[in-house]
């Protein structure tokens, strides 16, 4: 079983698509706010922030983190980079519904997340979901870094940043698998509360929520 940080998989994200003549609407929306300008968070373990994956920089780098082996048992993109490029190349290429960053811890390179709107995915189905709900798919990609309380720490500065920069999102979502414990405990430990266990298409995974009204709470 993978370490406490290895984060939860994905469940397809992109699977719904927008009506063409919609789309410049949802631009004007501003589905969700760009990371890039969140700024850095200040956590125990140091300085954090989000960076928006750049295949030309960023792809040799998680391409190595989906082919460990701990990472690829939840994620299943381990393989050549093209699996590891046709999985970000359809956020990148997409509506702007989910976002796909390289997390730097310090200066370095150290996770990958992915920040999409929970509302406005498959997930959606699967739960009450509520307009702006914002969600959390997360990696840490060195194994020397695992285990070692990042991913408690992390979690909460990225769920902190979504809420101070995403003022109509009142709910931060994740979805890990039930089976990755070490996962589903560093997000109780960052201040989710477990609110139910949903069977999606690929696992049973624990609906882990944050809320902004109980954020200074838990």
């Amino acid at each position: 079983m993978p370490s406490t940080d290895t984060g939860p998989a994905p469940d397809d994200t992109l699977e719904l698509r927008f009506p063409a003549e919609l789309l410049p609407l949802l631009a004007e929306a501003d589905l969700l706010d760009s990371p890039a300008a969140w700024g850095v968070a200040a956590t125990p373990v140091g300085g954090f922030r989000l960076e928006p994956v750049r295949l030309e920089r960023d792809l040799e780098l998680l391409t190595r983190w989906m082919n460990d082996p701990e990472v690829a048992a939840f994620w299943e993109l381990q393989g050549p980079p093209s699996v590891t490029a046709a999985h970000l190349r359809d956020q990148l290429d997409g509506d702007g519904r989910s976002i796909p960053c390289v997390g730097i811890l310090d200066g370095t390179p150290m996770s990958y997340w992915e920040i999409y709107r929970a509302d406005l995915d498959p997930l959606a189905r699967h739960y009450p979901a509520r307009p702006h709900d914002t969600g959390i798919h997360l990696l840490i990609g060195d194994g020397t870094n695992r285990g070692r309380g990042l991913g408690t720490a992390l979690l909460r500065a990225v769920s902190d940043l979504v809420l101070d920069n995403r003022p109509r999102c009142a709910r931060v979502i994740a979805e890990p698998d039930i089976r990755n414990t070490p996962s589903v405990t560093a997000f109780l430990n960052s201040g989710f509360r477990c609110s139910t266990e949903i069977d999606l298409p690929e696992k049973r995974a624990a609906l882990m929520i944050r809320e902004r009204a109980l954020r200074n709470l838990l």
